[in-house]
């Protein structure tokens, strides 16, 4: 019974790590081609748009008895003609998106600072202020430089992304397989 067991979580592991393996290779290609990557990431986005809003949708039909109806149906209707005008402009989407990513890391940038000082009086407040800047020079970085950083920018963020999970993975399914191993050693004896 413990080999079955053993096997069927060894067979787990692997198929971690054969998932690990292929993200790492995905974000390989994410970064190597960002543009592709970006238009990818975009379309991706702007499906779930759509399909947020057609859930959107049926429950405003679903619960158009308890107020607020022509609220959530203008609700669902943002959501379907943003994620429609994503998809079927996804250059205009990217450029888009870029300048929100760049505006959001520029507000956490300056949310994060005020913050640090705010906790200026607490042990390790420099930590917060050090994220705060470095998030603030990231936005920074991301709206001086669009337009022109927007058709790589966020292909080359999720590939970035997807990498690292991938390596994540990976090792954790090494550091699985080593304590597997090591558990079994010791059973044996």
């Amino acid at each position: 019974m413990t080999t079955n067991v053993s096997g069927e979580i060894n067979k787990n592991i692997n198929g971690s790590l054969v998932i690990g393996v292929l993200l790492i290779i995905l974000g390989i290609i994410a970064i190597a081609q960002p543009a592709i990557s970006t238009i990818f990431a975009e379309t991706w986005f702007a499906v779930i748009l759509i399909s947020s809003g057609f859930a959107k949708l049926v429950y405003a039909t679903q619960t158009r008895d308890q107020g607020g109806f022509i609220w959530k149906l203008l609700l669902s209707a943002l959501y379907i003609a943003t994620g429609i005008m994503l998809f079927v402009y996804p250059f205009t989407g990217a450029l888009t998106l870029t300048l929100l990513l760049g505006s959001f890391l520029l507000t956490e940038g300056i949310f994060e600072l005020i913050l640090a000082f705010r906790l200026r009086p607490q042990q390790n407040w420099t930590w917060v202020l050090g994220d705060g800047i470095i998030t603030l020079l990231l936005g920074s970085m991301i709206w001086f430089q669009w337009p022109f950083n927007a058709p790589w920018l966020i292909g080359t963020l999720v590939g970035v992304s997807v990498l690292f999970t991938g390596v994540s993975r990976v090792m954790l399914s090494l550091n699985a397989r080593s304590f597997l191993k090591q558990s079994d050693s010791t059973a044996s004896i």
